[in-house]
C-alpha cells in the first residue's frame, strides 16, 4: 500500500494521535474522525488518509489500534450499500494486517471486537475471514452478527427481521418460520432488498457500538443466560365487572365518548362502536387511525409492515423481555457495563410511586416487568395497563391476572382527563420518537392536578460515532433510523404539558425523569 509524502492535515491529525498522553487519546481521535468523516458521510480528505490510517495501525499500541479500527471501518461502511466502493477497496487493501491482529488476539479483547466490526465490510472475503476467526473461539452473537454480514443477499431464499441483536438468539418454532417465509414472499424484490440493507445496518451499528465502548472502557459485561423456553403464560378472562371500576376514565378511542359494558363487549354511547373483551384485555384500537411510523413510500411501508408483523410472533412479549430488550439498554442507554441494573430501575419507580392516591396507569406496559413493579408500589386493585402489542399483554395478563388490560395507541388515550393520580411510561417514549412531544401531551391531560409521571428513555450521546452507530438501528417503530431525544426538548416538552419536572437524571444516555401535574 503506498503512502503518499505530500503531508496534510489529516496526516498531522494522525501523528498528534498517535503521540497524544493516554488521558487525551479520545479527544485527538474525534478531531481525527472529524477531519475524516461526519454523520456517516465520509469526507474529501478520507480517500487519501486511508493508506496512513493502516500504516498507524500496524504500529500503534493496543490503546490505540482499536480506535483506527473502528474509524476505518466507519470509512467502509460510508459507502454501504455498495462494497466496493472506493474506500472500501482502500481500506480492504489493510486485510492481510486485521486478519493477523486477529489471530493474535482473544476474543473478548477491545482490539478484536473493533476488528470484526471493521472485517465485516468484506463479504467478497467471507471464507478467508471466517477461517481466519475460527480459532478465536468466538461468542454466538459475535460470531453470528460476523457472518451475516459476511452473507451477500440471496433474493430467493432471503432471511429479514430475525438478526438484531444476532441472528444466534433467535430459536424459533417451526410454525413461527412458516409465518416469516409466508410474510416475506408477499414482498417485492425492491422490498427484499430495503430490508435485507436496513438488517445489516442494524447489526453493523451493534458491532460498532459495541466495539467502540471496549476501545474506551474494556471488554463489555457478560451477556446473561437465556430463558430454557419463551413460551407465553396463559392469559385467563377478566370479568367486566374488573374494568367497570375504571368505567368514569375509560373513553371511546374514536369520539371520547363514554363507554357501556354489555357482556362480552364495550359499546360507546356517542358512536356506537363496540370493543371486543376477551381474557382480560379490552381492545379500544378500533376507530384509530393507523400509520406507518413514518414511512414516505411504498417500500418503507412494507419495510414498517414486515417488522411489525414478524414481532407478532406469541413469545415475543417474553422474547423481548429475556434477550431484546437488554440488547436495546446498550444500543441506547450505552449500557455494555451493565451500570444500569434492573433493580435500580425497580427502586426509582418504588421510590416515585409509592404512596400516590388513586387509580394510575402503566403506559405501553409491555409484557409487564415494571407493571409489577408500579403494582408493587400502589396495589394491583388501582392499576390499568395500556400498550399496543397483543403479544405483550397476553405475556402481561399472565403475569399480572388481577391487572386489567387495554389495547389502545399512546397517541390517543381512551381515558377521561384528569383521571389518574399517575403514569408509569417506562423504557418506551423512544417507540414513538415523531410524536413523542404528542404522547407527553397526552400523559399531561389524564393527570389530575398534582398527578405524579414516572418515566425512563434515553438521550443521543454526545458522542458523534456512539451517536451514529445509535442511529443506525431500524426498528419497526421508526424504519428510517432510531431517534432518540435531547434533553432540552425533553424539558421543553414537559413543561408544555402542563408538567413540573422535579427530577431528570440517570448515568451514560438513560433519563429517569419524575413530573409533577400542575394546576
Amino acid at each position: 500500500m503506498t503512502v503518499s509524502t505530500v503531508r496534510t492535515e489529516a496526516d498531522d491529525l494522525v501523528a498528534q494521535f498517535a503521540a497524544a498522553p493516554l488521558d487525551s487519546v479520545g479527544d485527538s481521535y474525534l478531531r481525527l474522525v472529524g477531519e475524516l468523516w461526519h454523520e456517516g458521510v465520509a469526507k474529501d480528505a478520507a480517500l487519501p488518509a486511508v493508506p496512513r490510517l493502516v500504516s498507524e495501525l500496524g504500529r500503534a499500541d493496543a490503546a490505540r489500534q482499536g480506535y483506527l479500527a473502528v474509524l476505518l471501518g466507519l470509512l467502509a461502511e460510508s459507502e454501504y450499500p455498495a462494497v466496493g466502493g472506493p474506500l472500501s477497496r482502500a481500506v480492504r487493501e489493510g486485510l492481510d494486517l486485521y486478519l493477523d491482529l486477529l489471530s493474535r488476539g482473544a476474543k473478548d479483547d477491545p482490539l478484536t471486537l473493533a476488528l470484526l466490526y471493521l472485517v465485516s465490510h468484506f463479504p467478497d472475503d467471507r471464507d478467508r475471514i471466517l477461517a481466519a476467526v475460527a480459532p478465536l473461539g468466538l461468542d454466538a452473537d459475535d460470531l453470528t452478527r460476523l457472518e451475516r454480514n459476511l452473507r451477500h443477499l440471496d433474493p430467493e431464499q432471503p432471511e429479514l427481521g430475525r438478526v438484531w441483536p444476532s441472528p444466534s438468539v433467535w430459536k424459533l418454532t417451526e410454525q413461527e418460520r412458516e409465518y416469516d417465509k409466508a410474510s416475506i414472499k408477499n414482498l417485492t424484490l425492491q422490498q427484499i432488498t430495503a430490508n435485507w440493507q436496513n438488517d445489516s445496518r442494524t447489526i453493523l451499528g451493534y458491532s460498532g457500538a459495541k466495539a467502540y465502548w471496549a476501545v474506551r472502557y474494556g471488554a463489555p459485561a457478560a451477556i446473561g443466560p437465556e430463558p430454557d423456553s419463551y413460551d407465553p403464560p396463559p392469559a385467563p378472562e377478566l370479568g367486566l365487572e374488573v374494568f367497570s371500576r375504571y368505567g368514569d376514565a375509560l373513553r371511546c378511542s374514536a369520539c371520547r365518548g363514554p363507554l357501556s359494558f354489555e357482556d362480552d363487549h364495550v359499546r360507546c354511547g356517542a358512536c356506537s362502536l363496540r370493543y371486543p373483551l376477551a381474557r382480560g384485555i379490552l381492545d379500544l384500537s378500533e376507530g384509530v387511525e393507523e400509520t406507518t411510523f413514518g414511512a414516505t413510500d411504498s417500500t418503507d411501508e412494507a419495510t414498517a409492515g414486515l417488522l411489525q408483523k414478524l414481532a407478532e410472533m406469541p413469545s415475543m412479549g417474553l422474547y423481548y423481555e429475556a434477550v431484546l430488550r437488554p440488547a436495546f439498554l446498550r444500543i441506547a442507554g450505552a449500557n455494555w457495563g451493565d451500570e444500569v441494573t434492573p433493580e435500580e430501575e425497580d427502586r426509582y419507580i418504588a421510590r416515585n410511586l409509592t404512596g400516590v392516591g388513586g387509580p394510575v396507569l402503566d403506559l405501553a406496559a409491555g409484557a409487564g416487568r415494571w407493571t409489577e413493579v408500579v403494582a408493587g408500589a400502589v396495589g394491583a386493585d388501582r392499576l390499568i395497563a395500556m400498550d399496543m402489542g397483543l403479544p405483550m399483554l397476553t405475556v402481561l395478563r399472565g403475569r399480572l391476572p388481577e391487572v386489567p388490560a387495554v389495547r389502545a395507541s399512546a397517541l390517543r388515550l381512551p381515558f377521561e382527563d384528569a383521571s389518574f393520580a399517575a403514569v408509569n411510561c417506562w423504557n418506551a417514549l423512544q417507540a414513538f420518537p415523531d410524536d413523542a412531544a404528542a404522547a407527553i401531551a397526552e400523559m399531561g391531560r389524564v393527570l389530575r392536578p398534582g398527578g405524579t409521571l414516572t418515566m425512563m428513555t434515553f438521550l443521543f450521546d454526545s458522542d458523534p460515532i456512539a451517536r451514529h452507530f445509535q442511529a443506525s438501528h431500524f426498528f419497526p417503530s421508526r424504519v428510517e433510523g432510531m431517534l432518540l431525544f435531547e434533553r432540552e426538548e425533553l424539558h421543553r416538552w414537559l413543561a408544555d404539558a402542563g408538567l413540573k419536572v422535579r427530577d431528570m437524571s440517570g448515568p451514560g444516555t438513560f433519563v429517569f425523569i419524575t413530573a409533577e401535574r400542575e394546576d
